[in-house]
């Protein structure tokens, strides 16, 4: 079953500096993520893999095109109710929230799927607390999984990057998602690190089973934890397949390495 269809995306921007002009990011686009997938994405600079993730979750608006989760459209919908279906995502550059602790974090991404009232907030009723002790345990949890306990009461930037980047894995989660977009998520991680992000996101998927779509530079991210490939080359599909495919795949070659003479 269909975790993810795209149907014809298309995102234009307006360049220049006196006299604009559109200029294409991704022609029509079309495709299937399948459920329990860990998708990836490849391509060049500039080649509209950040352009696909914005357009997903509606933090760019479309030009054309529709999105389905499940079998029902996402297209149109506010950010916060893609949120709620089932779609979560991290960012290259790290965005967490620097006034709370790293417990609390985790709760924010939480918290909103709560089922008290705004009375219950004003008068801190049994619901609410009950609700938020859950939010707390449950936020916990995540922080253990993906190797954060004990940091709970840290400021976030007085953690590492490597751990930072662990703390906006744990956020997602807490989402409870159905999907989850990873946009460079080895960024700015030694090799020691990278190495360990893929152990944890490969432990994170067997554990949820969810869908992971994955946009990353370094190959051996995509390479490891990819059932299937996408390659973009300036908005358009070159290539699709498995890893094993895309590695021999000459258009994919030039499109990295450049045309070899001949």
């Amino acid at each position: 079953m269909a975790a993810i269809e795209i149907l014809d995306l298309e995102k234009s921007y307006l360049v220049g500096f006196w006299r604009k002009r559109p200029k294409l990011a991704l022609r029509p686009l079309r495709l299937t993520i399948e459920e329990g997938e860990v998708f990836g994405f490849l391509g060049p600079n500039g080649a509209g893999k950040t352009t696909v993730f914005n357009l997903i979750p509606r933090l760019y608006s479309l030009d054309a095109g529709r999105v389905f989760l499940d079998g029902k459209e996402l297209t149109g919908l506010p950010q916060h109710a893609i949120t709620r279906a089932g779609i979560a995502r991290t960012f290259q550059n790290i965005r967490l929230f620097r006034g709370l602790n790293v417990l609390e974090n985790v709760m924010t991404a939480a918290d909103p799927y709560s089922d008290y009232n705004l009375l219950d907030v004003c008068f801190f009723t049994p619901r609410k607390r009950r609700r938020e002790r859950a939010v707390r345990e449950l936020s916990r949890s995540y922080l253990r999984i993906v190797g954060l306990e004990g940091y709970e009461k840290e400021r976030p930037e007085s953690l590492p990057y490597g751990m930072q980047r662990k703390l906006e894995l744990a956020r997602a989660l807490a989402t409870n998602p159905k999907v989850l977009l990873l946009d460079e998520p080895a960024a700015g991680l030694n090799p020691s690190e990278v190495r360990l992000f893929i152990d944890l996101v490969r432990t994170i998927h067997g554990q949820f089973q969810f869908s992971i779509i994955i946009i990353e530079h370094r190959l051996e991210v995509v390479m490891e934890l990819s059932s299937r490939i996408f390659v973009l080359n300036f908005g358009k599909l070159l290539a699709t397949g498995s890893p094993a495919e895309i590695v021999c795949h000459k258009a994919v070659t030039e499109a990295y390495l450049g045309e070899e003479e001949t």
